[in-house]
Parts: structure tokens; C-alpha cells; sequence
């Protein structure tokens, strides 16, 4: 019997990636290049803000044999008068009290001309990445910068650690391509995984560990 390898080339990807922009109806697709080589998709144009900058990078993402995505837009907030930094940050705050999965009030938020920057310290790298989510949705953020440190209450186990999150990636994902190495509080993570969303998902799961304090992705995406 013959084996049937499914090759994407780089016009398949564009194609792809341009429809998959196009399905989004958080984006306008026209304002936003694609190119493709050897997989790495590249995106330029402009945005009018990081909420969709980051959107069109997931989309990206999604799409099959998608090796890495180089984000070369630029956010353009619109011209008219908007939100000031004042009131970015106002919103920032209260976008994290209303989450009740993050402490609130073990962090500070910064803003300067639309940039915005996140320090503070949480117990969970789950909460880290909560913070920044609800950050990222904000109207007239052009970006962020975060420094939240992840220092849990106690230190792990290395072996019951390594064996608790290879566990919960093989209820995941099920199989064993995904290796997973404990030194000290640090997760190194490693293998192939089939695709962004696959990565997004062990990068979840090892977050998620009590415990851990950084977490080393070597994970490589195949097509």
C-alpha cells in the first residue's frame, strides 16, 4: 500500500492564512499582507489596535502546516480623539478585578502613549496569562509588555511534577510526543506538536501546574 503525505506548499498556506483572516469577523482582512516561505507566514499592514494584531496572529496560527508566524504589522490607532493613557489604565484595572481568577490586587498596570505594562506577582502561571488575555482585549492598547513573576507558595515535587503534567498532555493530546523535563521550578517542554493550537495546549496544561514558576517551550510545530 502506498502512504498518501499530504505536502502544503507555501501558495496552499497563503491561500489558507487569507481565508482564515477572512472568516474572522474581528478583522478586516484587506488591511493585512501574507506572505509564506517554507512555512513561516509573515504579516504585515496595519491594525488598529493589539486586540486585533493579535487576533490575525492566531488566525495564522490555526492554519495547517504553519511553522511560525512572523508579526511585521503595525498598530494605527484610529484618528480620532480616543481613549487617553489615564483611561487605558482605569479600564486595565477593572478589566482585572472583574476577573475572578486573578489577583488583582497584587498588580500594577502602566501606560505610556498606548503601550501597556503589567507588573505584580501571581501564584499561578494560569493567572499570569489570564491577566494578559484580559489586558490584550482592551480598546486603544497598541501593545504589552509582561512582567508579572509567577512565585507559587510552595516548591514542586520534580518527579510527581514531571508525571502530574505528562498525565494531563496525554488526556490532551493523548500519545507521548510531548517530553516533559523538571529542574527546580522550571518546566523544559519538548517534541512535536501538529499544529499553534496543539503548542497553545501544552503551554496551558504546564502552566497550570502548582508549582512551576517558568516554563522552557522547545516544542517544535509540524506541518
Amino acid at each position: 500500500m502506498t502512504e498518501v503525505v499530504d505536502v502544503r506548499d507555501d501558495q496552499r498556506i497563503q491561500r489558507d492564512v487569507l481565508a482564515e483572516l477572512a472568516w474572522d469577523a474581528r478583522l478586516q482582512p484587506n488591511e493585512i499582507g501574507v506572505t509564506v516561505d517554507q512555512g513561516v507566514v509573515t504579516l504585515t499592514g496595519f491594525v488598529d489596535g493589539a486586540a486585533r494584531g493579535w487576533a490575525a496572529t492566531r488566525c495564522a496560527q490555526r492554519v495547517r502546516g504553519v511553522r511560525a508566524v512572523a508579526d511585521e504589522m503595525e498598530v494605527r490607532l484610529p484618528g480620532t480623539p480616543g481613549r487617553t493613557d489615564a483611561e487605558v489604565a482605569i479600564a486595565a484595572m477593572r478589566a482585572l478585578e472583574w476577573d475572578s481568577f486573578v489577583p488583582a490586587e497584587r498588580l500594577d498596570v502602566t501606560v505610556a502613549n498606548g503601550w501597556l505594562m503589567l507588573r505584580g506577582e501571581v501564584e499561578f502561571g494560569w493567572q499570569r496569562r489570564a491577566a494578559e488575555g484580559e489586558a490584550r482585549r482592551l480598546d486603544g492598547v497598541r501593545g504589552i509588555t509582561n512582567l508579572i513573576e509567577v512565585r507559587p507558595a510552595s516548591p514542586p515535587v520534580a518527579e510527581r511534577l514531571r508525571r502530574d503534567v505528562q498525565r494531563a498532555l496525554s488526556r490532551t493530546l493523548g500519545g507521548e510526543r510531548v517530553t516533559v523535563e523538571v529542574d527546580g521550578d522550571t518546566l523544559v517542554l519538548a517534541g512535536v506538536v501538529r499544529s499553534w493550537w496543539e503548542r497553545d495546549q501544552v503551554e496551558r496544561v504546564a502552566w497550570s501546574a502548582p508549582g512551576v514558576r517558568v516554563v522552557h517551550d522547545q516544542l517544535l510545530v509540524g506541518g
